[in-house]
């Protein structure tokens, strides 16, 4: 198998629980943000800060369920379904 950078750093020692715990983190943040773009009077560069903290979190959130297991998410590709 091809060495990744940084390989030596990985730990595999995250508990399932971590990771739930992460997801349902990454996803109430998410929501957060999304509340806050949607009320008035935003800037623009207010406006851009969300729409960036959404996007970024919705790569965490598809990572994170693919890790999972759900079948609807890939890292690469975002929701299949």
């Amino acid at each position: 198998m091809p060495k990744i950078v940084g390989e030596e750093r990985f730990t595999y020692d995250k508990e399932w629980d971590q990771i739930y715990e992460k997801l349902r983190l990454a996803e109430e943040k998410q929501n957060a943000h999304f509340l806050e773009l949607q009320k008035a009077g935003l800037s623009k560069k207010q406006k851009m800060h969300h729409v960036k903290q959404i996007k970024g979190l919705e790569g965490a959130i598809t990572t994170l369920r693919w890790v999972l297991g759900d079948s609807d998410f890939d890292p690469l590709i975002g929701k299949i379904n």
